[in-house]
C-alpha cells in the first residue's frame, strides 16, 4: 500500500481571495461543486478569512447560506475547512466565551468539519475556547502556528542600541519557539497542527527544519500553508512532503501562484514520482480547472496579475521532456537535501507554468506583500512616496516597540500603518508618535494578548498612560441592537442566530445587508401592501444566556487584494474599528 499524502485545496476560499479579492459569486461557485464531489479532496477550505464579510459587503449574500451549499454540493466526500482568529474570531477584540461557543457550533451545524484555529501573537491562551467549543460541536480543531521571521536591524543599529542601553531582540522564531508552540497546541487539544505561512516567508531549507523537529516533538498530523510572493511556495512544500509532513495546502492550477499558494498539478507531478498517494481524481480536477479559467475571465477587473498559467490534465497530458527534467532534478536535490538548488529548480517550474516572478521586496524586507501594498498606498495618498525606503528601516523598529509581533493579520497591517505614521511625524518634525493608531495603542496596552517581546513599560506609559499591562476585559461586552427595520412592517433586523452572529460580527456591513433582506422579503410577502403597519417598540435586551446563542462585539477585519482603504467606522462608545486593506493575503 502507498504511502499517503492529504491535500487540502483553498481554491474556493484562500485562492479566491488572495487573487481575486475574494469575488466569486454563489452562481460561480456553484459551477464547480460537483466536480469537486469527484475529485475528493482530502479537505477543502471554503469559509472564513474575507469570505463572510466580502459576500454580504460586495455580493450581497448570506455567508450561512454560501457555507451550507458547498457542504450540500460536496457532501462528506471532503472535509469542509474554515478560518478562525481564536478568540478574536474576525475582528480585534476577544470575545467572551458564550461568544466564541456559539459561534463555533453554528459554524460546525452549517458544514465545517475542521476550523483552522490562530492567533495572530500565536498566544496559546487566545486559542483555548475555540479549541474547546470546535471540539464539542463536534468538529475537528486544526491548530496553526503563525510563521515569521526577527525583525532585521544592521550592526550599526544593534551597536547604537547597546550603547544606548537598549536591548535588541536576537532569535526569537527560532525552530525550538515553532515546537514549543505546537507542543502547547497539543496539550491543549488539539487534533491537528498547521504551519501558518501566510506571507509565503519560508523557505525551503527553514521547512526541512520545522517539520523534521515538529514530527518528532508531536504525534499530531502536520499540514504546511504557504504562498508564493516571494517564489519560495512550490519549493518549500516541496521540502515539507520529503521531510515527511502529513498534509499539504494547495491551489488549483488556474487559480495558483503569486500571491497565492502553489498549484496542486505541480505538486502531485511530486507525489507521482515520489509513489505517494494523494487519493485525488486528476479527471475532476482538470474539469474544475476548466471551469475556473472561464471563472478568472469573468473576474478580469479584480485579477491584478492577468497571468494564466497553461492547461495541464494530469489524467491525460504529459509535461515536456525539459519540464520533467526539472521536476527530477528538483526532487533528487530535495531529497539530498541540496535545498538551495532546489530552490532554483523550482523557481524555473514556476516560470514555466507562467507564475509571477518573485517578489523581491517582500524576500528583502521579510514583510507580508499585502502589508507592503498598504503601506505604499498610505505614502502615496500622503505624497511622500520618496519617504518609503525610511518607512521599510521603520518597521522592525515600531515592530519592536510593540512587542515583536509576528507580521500577520492583522498586526501586520497594525505596525505597517505605524510605520507611515512613524515617518509622517518625523518629516513634520514631531515625535515619531505623535500620531498612534487606535489599534496599535491597543496592542501595546495589551488588549490583543501576550507579545512574543516583552512591552517597555515606559513605552506603554507613554502610548497608553499605563505602564502595566492591561488585557482586554470581556465583561465590557456588549451586543450590537437588533432594532426593527420600519420597512418592513418593524420586523427585527436580524431574524434568527445565525443572522444575529452576523450582525455581531460585521455591524456596518450585516446591517445593510440583512435590512436590505428584511425589505425584500416584505415586498414578497406583502405585494399587495400599500402602507406599513406601525413599527412597535423594541424589546428589552435580554440577558445573555451562557449556554445558548451569543451576541459578537466586533471590530472585523476584513481584506482583500488590490482594494484602497475604504471604510473606517468607529461606533461610538464601542472599541470597535472597521478596515478594508490592499491586502494579498490576509488571513
Amino acid at each position: 500500500m502507498k504511502k499517503q499524502l492529504k491535500i487540502r485545496d483553498l481554491t474556493l476560499r484562500d485562492g479566491q481571495q488572495s487573487q481575486f479579492a475574494t469575488r466569486m459569486n454563489q452562481a460561480q461557485v456553484d459551477r464547480v461543486l460537483k466536480d469537486y464531489h469527484k475529485a475528493k479532496f482530502y479537505a477543502m477550505e471554503v469559509w472564513g478569512g474575507a469570505v463572510p464579510d466580502s459576500v454580504m459587503r460586495y455580493l450581497n449574500e448570506s455567508p450561512w447560506e454560501r457555507l451550507e451549499s458547498i457542504k450540500a454540493g460536496v457532501g462528506g466526500v471532503s472535509k469542509l475547512t474554515a478560518l478562525s482568529r481564536g478568540r478574536n474570531l474576525f475582528g480585534y477584540n476577544p470575545y467572551p466565551d458564550s461568544v466564541i461557543r456559539g459561534f463555533c457550533r453554528n459554524s460546525v451545524s452549517s458544514g465545517v468539519d475542521i476550523m483552522r484555529i490562530f492567533d495572530a501573537l500565536n498566544d496559546i491562551d487566545n486559542m483555548r475556547s475555540s479549541i474547546r467549543f470546535v471540539k464539542e460541536a463536534g468538529g475537528i480543531a486544526d491548530c496553526a502556528v503563525c510563521y515569521t521571521v526577527d525583525p532585521k536591524f544592521t550592526a550599526g543599529e544593534r551597536a547604537k542600541a547597546f550603547l544606548s542601553g537598549k536591548l535588541l531582540p536576537k532569535n526569537i522564531f527560532t525552530i525550538d519557539y515553532f515546537v514549543k508552540k505546537a507542543k502547547e497546541l497539543e496539550a491543549a487539544g488539539a487534533d491537528m497542527i498547521s504551519v501558518k505561512d501566510m506571507a509565503g516567508l519560508i523557505d525551503p531549507v527553514t521547512v526541512a527544519k520545522l517539520i523534521k523537529a515538529l514530527k518528532d516533538a508531536v504525534s499530531l498530523p502536520i499540514d504546511i500553508h504557504t504562498h508564493c510572493t516571494p517564489g519560495y511556495g512550490v519549493a518549500s512544500l516541496l521540502a515539507g512532503i520529503v521531510n515527511g509532513v502529513d498534509i499539504v495546502d494547495t491551489v488549483i492550477l488556474s487559480f495558483s501562484g503569486g500571491p497565492a499558494g502553489p498549484a496542486y498539478e505541480i505538486i502531485r507531478i511530486f507525489t507521482d514520482k515520489l509513489g505517494l498517494d494523494t487519493g485525488v481524481d486528476n479527471a475532476a480536477v482538470a474539469r474544475i480547472d476548466a471551469t475556473l479559467r472561464e471563472i478568472r475571465g469573468e473576474l478580469a477587473s479584480y485579477d491584478q496579475y492577468k497571468r494564466m498559467p497553461p492547461k495541464l490534465d494530469l489524467s491525460k497530458d504529459s509535461i515536456a521532456p525539459e519540464l520533467n527534467a526539472l521536476f527530477d532534478d528538483a526532487l533528487e536535490y530535495a531529497v539530498g537535501g541540496k535545498l538551495n538548488k532546489a530552490l532554483e529548480r523550482c523557481r524555473k517550474i514556476e516560470a514555466a507554468f507562467n507564475y509571477p516572478d518573485p517578489d523581491e521586496i517582500v524576500q528583502k524586507a521579510q514583510i507580508p506583500g499585502g502589508m507592503y501594498t498598504n503601506m505604499m498606498t498610505q505614502m502615496k495618498e500622503s505624497k511622500l512616496e520618496h519617504h518609503f525606503d525610511e518607512v521599510l528601516k521603520a518597521v522592525p523598529v515600531v515592530r519592536l516597540d510593540a512587542g515583536v509581533p509576528p507580521l500577520v493579520t492583522p498586526t501586520s497591517q497594525i505596525v505597517g500603518v505605524q510605520a507611515v505614521n512613524y515617518v509622517v511625524s518625523k518629516t513634520k518634525g514631531e515625535d515619531p508618535y505623535a500620531n498612534v493608531s487606535k489599534n496599535f495603542a491597543e496592542l501595546v496596552k495589551g488588549s490583543y494578548g501576550k507579545t512574543p517581546w516583552a512591552v517597555d513599560p515606559e513605552f506603554r506609559l507613554k502610548i497608553c498612560g499605563s505602564r502595566e499591562e492591561i488585557p482586554y476585559d470581556t465583561s465590557n461586552y456588549k451586543p450590537q441592537p437588533n432594532p426593527p427595520v420600519a420597512e418592513a412592517g418593524g420586523l427585527p433586523l436580524a431574524k434568527d442566530e445565525k443572522e444575529t452572529l452576523l450582525l455581531e460580527l460585521f455591524p456596518s456591513v450585516a446591517e445593510k445587508f440583512l435590512k436590505g433582506r428584511r425589505i425584500a422579503e416584505w415586498k414578497r410577502d406583502h405585494p399587495d401592501e400599500s402602507s406599513l403597519p406601525p413599527v412597535p417598540e423594541p424589546p428589552a435586551p435580554k440577558a445573555i444566556d451562557p449556554a445558548g446563542i451569543q451576541y459578537f462585539t466586533v471590530p472585523a477585519f476584513s481584506s482583500s487584494v488590490g482594494e484602497l482603504p475604504e471604510d473606517y467606522v468607529v461606533d461610538e462608545g464601542r472599541d470597535d474599528a472597521y478596515w478594508i486593506f490592499a491586502v494579498e493575503n490576509a488571513e
